[in-house]
């Protein structure tokens, strides 16, 4: 058994071919143009197989202009041809549309027949009700709804052909809105919900998390992962007896507009909507902010003079017209088809928080779009330790989508090489250098390699680093605890600088970013490892900035508060604690590099210093009473304790982590 593949190095597409690869056996040819081969040969690697094998062709072309001799080669090889190659972009012309969508499938059909496939599988979406009012289910397709756009057009056009002039047994799926994984979040572009992400974070860094909003009732929306529409595919692409059979790939339960947008809002750390004004309750059809809206915006003149002020915020007037859906999808045989199978569609909330991370990390690009960023990091190259995760990570994305190079240093070789070709995907430049940080003699040689190879070392970012959360009396006989943390924390970072100042006084400039800690200020129990090792780093750089200015090398100490990385993953009472995002600390890395200070702050670390210069023993009292509140970790214990003990802090602990936001406790 073979399949053959249509769009799949689209977003939708690598993660059905994965599917097959990881359930099916057999060749599984793509269809890719001539210029996307890098791009396949990309994805390839990452799927670690030899079994996908790149078909030459074009979607525009007759048989999709795949070569007659590899069709006569392979004719009766092929059990099943899934097409997903489409314009799926509400903003995207009409011509373009035609060309992909209509003009594309009919091509897909010539293929198929010519190749005698078995199965024929369409994607298509849930666009082709149209503005139909109402219940919309799997047996319904032309009921003489209003196809408002082009993308809505062109989708019901290319199934007509499917169902009306295919050769061969087709079964049509059709998703919602196709959001980023569940469970990684990885998306591959702006579209649907993310549109309206950039003003979400404007809102997150300009106003209080705690304020409340009153929102709008706008209508419901139907989101589904990708995952979830990848799984369930290769599900019911394999199912017998379900040939000339449509499935809907949706929600069964649609989520309202605004409680969507809520979700999100809480993922990102923006403020919250605590009520909305119900139009459905209240007002006539007619009158619903859900109608109105459609009405209005859904009138091209309108959009036209809107989407300049709209486009300003990331967000194309066209896509306000379909904020909402007038249609329930109803998808009871789906559900049917898929009982048993262990696919269903997850909850928002559960994975709102991995798909907002994702976008922030990964396609905001308000680092890029900075000239003030790009003028400064542009031919830089910033060498970044822990990289490989976290806050490293992400700072290395930002610098080279701002036209940096960053230099890539971490253990884990396998990382960082994903990291490398992530960034150059996206066509930018990175280099690799594995180093064990804790090693010194390594430190040495990779010095050695870097002022070798690179034209230049520009800024040193010093983010690798260890954190250990335990108590004084728990660490009696684990001396080697604080040894461990002073040889990454601090050993490593020193030998890294001072292997590399030669080059930057040599170069007659040359900056060094501290990743530390607000605890430095605060000084919080349970740290005294972790918070000794980074003081003795900023005390070191203190002293040695005043004998290197004259060098042109500079310093910038970043008093962290508490970032969601994977350091602080084993101390599970900080799942709930108020934190800020690897891409916010990534913000502020970038913020240091450009503008260079002496020290980032954040507000209550520099109340934390105030308060033990002036309150020293009222200072300590506070910490005593957090001291009590806040017990060991299990981990830090190496036993049980009792979980009702625990729990029935939580409040208090809670509270304290609210009031004191961002302290390490």
């Amino acid at each position: 058994m073979s399949y053959f593949v249509t769009g799949a190095t689209g977003f939708i597409g690598r993660h059905l071919v994965r599917e097959l690869l990881d359930h099916r056996e057999g060749e599984v040819f793509v269809l890719c143009r001539a210029s996307s081969l890098p791009r396949l040969e990309a994805l390839r690697r990452r799927w670690r197989t030899d079994r996908v094998v790149p078909v030459v062709g074009d979607l525009t072309e007759p048989t999709l202009g795949v070569d007659e001799a590899w069709v006569a080669e392979h004719a009766g090889e092929v059990e099943h041809l899934f097409h997903l190659a489409a314009i799926y972009d509400m903003t995207a012309d009409d011509a373009a549309n035609e060309a992909m969508n209509v003009d594309g499938t009919r091509h897909t059909l010539e293929l198929a027949h010519a190749l005698g496939v078995r199965h024929l599988h369409h994607v298509s979406s849930v666009a082709v009700a149209g503005d139909f009012r109402g219940r919309f289910d799997e047996t319904m397709f032309d009921e003489g709804q209003h196809l408002p756009s082009p993308y809505h057009r062109t989708k019901h056009e290319a199934e007509r052909i499917v169902r009306e002039e295919a050769e061969v047994p087709w079964r049509v799926y059709r998703p919602a809105i196709v959001v980023g994984h569940s469970e990684t979040g990885e998306m591959d572009k702006v579209d649907g919900p993310y549109y309206f992400f950039p003003l979400l974070k404007t809102l997150r860094d300009t106003l209080p998390g705690w304020l409340p909003m009153v929102g709008v009732d706008i209508g419901d929306t139907n989101l589904v992962p990708v995952d979830y529409v990848a799984s369930a595919i290769d599900h019911l692409a394999h199912l017998p007896g379900h040939d000339g059979e449509a499935f809907h790939l949706v929600d069964p339960q649609p989520t309202p507009v605004i409680e969507a947008v809520d979700a999100f809002c809480a993922a990102a750390g923006a403020p919250r909507f605590v009520t909305s004004l119900d139009g459905p309750g209240l007002l006539p059809r007619v009158l619903r902010p859900a109608s109105l809206l459609a009405g209005v915006v859904g009138n091209p003149v309108v959009q036209k003079a809107l989407d300049p002020l709209t486009s300003r915020i990331g967000i194309p007037a066209e896509v306000l017209a379909h904020t909402s859906f007038p249609t329930v999808f109803a998808s009871r045989r789906t559900e049917r088809a898929l009982a048993g199978s262990g696919i269903g569609v997850p909850d928002l909330e559960g994975y709102a928080r991995t798909l907002w991370s994702w976008w922030e990390e990964h396609l905001d690009t308000s680092t890029g779009d900075d000239p003030r960023i790009r003028s400064a990091l542009r031919g830089k190259h910033v060498v970044i330790t822990g990289a490989s995760s976290g806050i490293g990570e992400v700072t290395a994305l930002k610098v080279a989508q701002a036209g940096g190079v960053p230099v890539l240093v971490a253990r884990g070789k396998d990382k960082l090489e994903d990291l490398q070709a992530l960034i150059e995907l996206r066509g930018g430049t990175a280099h690799v250098h594995p180093c064990d940080l804790s090693d010194l003699e390594a430190i040495d040689e990779l010095c050695a390699t870097l002022v070798t190879e690179l034209p230049s070392v520009d800024v040193v970012v010093n983010n690798a680093g260890r954190s250990i959360r335990r108590s004084l009396k728990l660490s009696e006989d684990r001396f080697h605890d604080f040894e461990r943390t002073m040889q990454l924390n601090y050993f490593g970072a020193v030998r890294l600088v001072m292997g590399l100042l030669p080059a930057m006084r040599r170069q007659k400039r040359g900056h060094v970013v501290n990743v530390s800690s607000i605890g430095v200020q605060t000084n919080p129990p349970r740290f005294s490892a972790y918070v000794a090792s980074k003081s003795a780093l900023d005390s070191w750089s203190n002293v040695v900035s005043s004998e290197l200015v004259g060098d042109g090398v500079t310093f910038t100490n970043i008093h962290m508060p508490l970032v969601r990385t994977p350091m602080i993953a084993p101390t599970k009472l900080y799942d709930k604690f108020p934190t800020i995002s690897p891409a916010q600390a990534a913000d502020l890395v970038v913020e240091a590099i450009v503008e260079r200070p002496h020290e980032i702050n954040t507000l209550l670390g520099n109340a934390g210093a105030v308060a033990h210069t002036l309150a020293p023993r009222t200072t300590f009292r506070v910490l005593n009473l957090a001291y009590q509140v806040f017990p060991d970790s299990t981990a830090a214990k190496g036993r049980d304790r009792s979980e009702g003990q625990a729990a029935s802090r939580e409040s208090e602990q809670l509270m304290l982590a609210r009031v004191f936001k961002g302290v390490h406790w």
